[in-house]
């Protein structure tokens, strides 16, 4: 099977429901800036660290339930969908980091080891994601969970660039105003 059809050459790209859609609609810049995280995400493994890996693996897995949530605008009980126990996943993965990291208490530039700094950078492309997120929710009707999910991912990506470098011995800087 090729990997190129040709559908998408004039500005347009099939949702889950085959309904023919704008390659810069809200439903595609959401779950296309998703697929952004994921790559980022997918960048960072191997950090070194098993338990730190098969939370990403756990992570670029959700976020593929995530893309195909936005990518159906109608979706069946059976299609896939952002549950509260993706949520609560991430919040576990905040809670065990959080156990082994020094408390936060300021702003911390985004960098250090290069683990580190690439959670960094998908934890600010998250954040993107969320908004995109947020746009289409405003125009058309989604899982909200799916939104809540962005937000604690960027929480948990965050958490997780900090325990990287504490374990790489990197040390967080502030910044400086």
């Amino acid at each position: 099977m090729p990997i190129y059809t040709g559908r998408g050459d004039e500005g347009q790209t099939d949702l889950r429901t085959m309904d023919r859609v704008s390659k810069d609609s809200r439903r595609i810049e959401a779950y296309g800036t998703v697929d952004e995280v994921n790559a980022l995400v997918g960048s960072v493994r191997p950090t070194g660290y098993d338990d730190v890996d098969d939370q990403l693996r756990e992570i670029q897995n959700h976020l593929h339930v995530v893309q195909a949530d936005f990518a159906n605008p109608d979706p069946d009980e059976d299609d896939p969908q952002v549950a509260e126990d993706h949520v609560d996943d991430l919040e576990t993965y905040i809670d065990a980091a959080d156990d082994e990291l020094e408390p936060l208490t300021s702003f911390i530039l985004p960098g250090g080891s290069d683990s580190g700094a690439k959670l960094h950078h998908a934890r600010a492309v998250c954040r993107r994601a969320e908004r995109r997120a947020v746009s289409l929710a405003a125009e058309e009707s989604i899982n909200e969970t799916a939104v809540a999910y962005l937000n604690r991912l960027s929480d948990a990506l965050f958490t997780l660039a900090r325990l990287v470098n504490q374990r790489d011995d990197v040390p967080e800087e502030n910044p400086e105003y």
